[in-house]
């Protein structure tokens, strides 16, 4: 299923890197979202995307907005690359493919070691009533998100 602006969000609750629970519906009316879906702990595309989100999180996390990345690594492995790269926002483990595949954004073989079920580098906008503002799920793990898109809606939603 593909999701259009103007849908429903999927609801989901995930461990985050520090083994707590974090629901989508924990931000409902108090703040909008910015999932950030990626592929894998400590690759290189990953680590780059994530770090310009940390080293800009004014921009991204504040009273209105809500930075969470999403992957299928394990909450270990989340927490040991969260610590080693400082992040200074939640980092969810979706280890079962349930998210991911729910926001249709999974890989069914991903690179020439035909690894099943990874992530795609994806961007969502949910706002403060659950609709999705912003969609965008890559085909390709070397492409980034377009953080310019994604700061002017931010933006706009939080006037």
């Amino acid at each position: 299923m593909s999701f259009e602006i103007g849908q429903q969000a999927p609801e989901f609750s995930l461990f985050s890197s520090d083994k707590s629970k974090v629901s989508l519906s924990d931000y409902a009316g108090k703040k909008n979202v910015l999932l950030l879906f990626f592929p894998q702990a400590f690759t290189g595309v990953c680590t780059k995307e994530l770090c310009s989100v940390r080293d800009n999180i004014a921009i991204y996390e504040n009273e209105q907005v809500q930075v969470l990345g999403i992957s299928v690594d394990s909450v270990f492995t989340l927490a040991k690359f969260k610590e080693e790269q400082q992040y200074n926002y939640p980092l969810l483990s979706d280890f079962n493919k349930e998210v991911s595949t729910q926001y249709d954004t999974i890989y069914a073989s991903f690179t020439d070691m035909n690894m099943k079920g990874v992530s795609k580098r994806s961007a969502f906008i949910i706002d403060k009533q659950g609709i999705i503002q912003y969609a965008e799920v890559l085909e390709s793990a070397g492409d980034i998100p377009d953080f310019d898109a994604i700061n002017k809606i931010l933006e706009r939603l939080s006037v």
